[in-house]
């Protein structure tokens, strides 16, 4: 999708607060010169210019387009001149400034609600706009989140959907208020006087020519200091995650030198934005100045030729002129501020248009349980052909048993749950559930069926109650408790201050790391999948906290299909089969039994880890 076709596709819902604003903007701009029109009576009979207009008898409209200005302007100086008669100058003066007061009123009015309803325009599609990147970012594969930078997205999220705020949807009403107020202005001034206006337009194409280089410049500029800003919140991101490591290394000066490097950087592309912006403003009111002054000189050769010999007309004319000065400037001003918005959309575009990668075909097939088994069928996964991660990779894992991938780290063991849990597409090959191939599967229906426990517990910062509940949302409070249970985590989460509804901080900071994978293993034994992947679950855990999670994930495994990656070879002395990888392959299978008894590599391996 296009970019300013995203703009309006999210301004949709919003429109009728957008074109309210234009409404009021536009009765803005006809007021304003109304304004103006009514001092031209007022200054006339100030200067006493006029003789006594004829009222024997009204003026008549003697058809044309072009006559009817003139015919507006007669018929006003008739009702005037009468009302002079009848009540006298003083009276008459008095009621034309009430209004032109009256009209200043109405013209202020309208443009505060025009800005008013502007505001719910901009802050509903900015709104929407983040919307929908959290939920793109919701259903993003993991191989996105492992080529991009966390503070990057954040930066996306934040400060450049700001920026399309203030950039493009601030400037939107004023590209579109600007040429009508501008227009309407220019078609007064041609019926005041059409060869002063003529002469005016000499300098606007130039006025448009520079204004449009300056935005163009803009974008370059935008575009770069968004990036650099990105870095930042990356850079902040992994200071904030990886205190304890930058303290005991001293790592504070090498951080602090990254982190002034990016903001140098960031610096020299905003300001370089900064001054292109800036430069637009005082540059279209300097144009507007020497067209003003060009009027002037013009006008005045005119008058003192004897050409023209109203000035009241010329003080009008250089009034409403003044006029178009302002919506000028906004006009270049809007240009400039889309441009530079215009980067920041481009980033927030690249995000929203990203290909899924895993998708689901058109027509899924549903899916509610496993029956029977899950097969590894010759499946291959690479990023690319020259770096091939896994090969011919074939078992089988029959329904309610256990089967463990054991190895040495980079050979394929976590690429496997990945690819069972869809987070990934296999290269070659197919992974089928009961003879169905996962990729023909209702995605979200599938991935109910599977539960996981990494080594890494991931937890939310809430309430232990709350990050045990997202395995199922709407268990009641005893099937939580006795979930909390099977994991052997009720006990210490009983002695927390609050209990249940303890709040455990940020990545579960507030726990120890046998508490924090217990709380994982109970929102898993909560969701009671039928498959469950555990990802080396006990590998980061001390002896005695390995000794509670094995035990909680002994009474989980129960009569479940599991597949469980291990480091630590004593967790899976109980797995109904142990599959042995290297590089990719399967080089032994069996029971622990067997391969004891065959001395190849998973002999060596618990040779190693002193176990027999």
């Amino acid at each position: 999708m296009k970019p300013l076709q995203r703009i309006l596709y999210f301004a949709k819902p919003h429109r009728k607060y957008l074109f309210g604003s234009i409404l009021f903007n536009i009765l803005y701009s006809l007021l304003s010169i109304f304004s103006v029109i009514t001092m031209l009576p007022i200054l006339r009979i100030l200067f006493k210019l006029d003789k006594a207009v004829d009222t024997s008898k009204p003026p008549v409209f003697e058809g044309g387009i072009g006559n009817y200005f003139d015919y507006l302007k007669d018929l006003a100086y008739y009702k005037i001149q009468i009302n002079i008669n009848e009540h006298g100058s003083v009276q008459v003066l008095a009621t034309l400034c009430i209004i032109t007061a009256f009209a200043f009123l109405l013209r202020n009015l309208f443009r505060y609600l025009g800005a008013y309803l502007l505001v719910n325009y901009r802050v509903g599609i900015t709104r929407d706009l983040r919307t929908a990147m959290y939920d793109k970012f919701l259903k993003l594969p993991v191989s996105f989140f492992t080529e991009q930078r966390k503070g990057d997205m954040m930066s996306r999220i934040s400060n450049d959907i700001g920026a399309v705020e203030g950039g493009i949807m601030g400037a939107l009403v004023d590209l579109i208020n600007a040429p009508f107020m501008i227009i309407g202005t220019l078609v007064t001034l041609f019926l005041l006087d059409a060869n002063l206006t003529l002469f005016s337009l000499i300098i606007f194409p130039i006025m448009g020519g520079i204004i449009s280089w300056v935005g163009k410049s803009l974008k370059k500029q935008a575009s770069s200091a968004q990036e650099e800003l990105g870095n930042m919140f990356s850079l902040v991101d992994e200071t904030l995650k990886s205190s304890k490591v930058i303290k005991i290394f001293n790592a504070d000066k090498i951080l602090k030198n990254r982190f002034n490097s990016t903001t140098n950087q960031w610096q020299k592309f905003a300001i370089g934005m900064s001054r292109r912006r800036e430069m637009a403003s005082p540059m279209s009111e300097f144009l507007g100045s020497i067209t003003i002054l060009l009027i002037t000189w013009f006008a005045g050769l005119n008058i003192i030729n004897g050409h023209n010999d109203d000035p009241v007309t010329f003080l009008a004319f250089i009034g409403l002129f003044f006029q178009i000065l302002d919506p000028a400037k906004k006009l270049s001003n809007s240009i400039s501020s889309i441009q530079g918005g215009m980067a920041s959309l481009d980033r927030v575009s690249e995000v929203l248009d990203y290909d899924l990668k895993v998708e689901e075909i058109a027509e899924p097939v549903s899916i509610s349980t496993l029956n029977s088994q899950i097969e590894f069928n010759n499946i291959g996964f690479y990023y690319d052909k020259d770096n091939v991660i896994l090969k011919n990779f074939s078992i089988t894992i029959p329904k309610g048993k256990t089967v463990a991938l054991v190895g040495q780290s980079g050979s394929g063991k976590t690429t496997i749950a990945n690819l069972l849990a869809r987070f990934y597409d296999v290269s070659e090959g197919e992974i089928l559930i009961d003879g169905v191939n996962i990729k023909h599967l209702k995605l979200k229906e599938y991935r109910q069926l599977l539960g996981m426990v990494t080594q890494e517990s991931v937890l939310f910062n809430d309430s232990v109650y709350n990050n045990i509940l997202m395995g199922k949302p709407e268990a009641t409070r005893e099937e939580v408790i006795a979930a909390a249970k099977i994991a052997n985590a009720d006990s210490f989460i009983t002695q927390l201050p609050e209990g249940y509804d303890s709040n455990i901080g940020d990545d579960g900071n507030k726990l120890s790391g046998g508490q924090k994978q217990r709380v994982s293993i109970a929102r898993a034994v909560l969701k009671n999948p039928p498959v469950m992947i555990l990802d080396e679950a006990t590998s980061a855990l001390d002896t005695e906290s390995e000794r509670f999670v094995q035990d909680a994930l002994e009474k989980m495994m129960e009569n479940r299909t599991s597949l469980v990656i291990a480091h630590r070879l004593s967790t899976i002395q109980k797995a109904d089969w142990i599959v042995v990888m290297e590089k990719g392959d399967i080089v032994e299978q069996g029971t622990h039994h067997d391969l004891i008894a065959k001395k190849g590599m998973y002999h060596k391996l618990v040779e190693l880890q002193n176990f027999d």
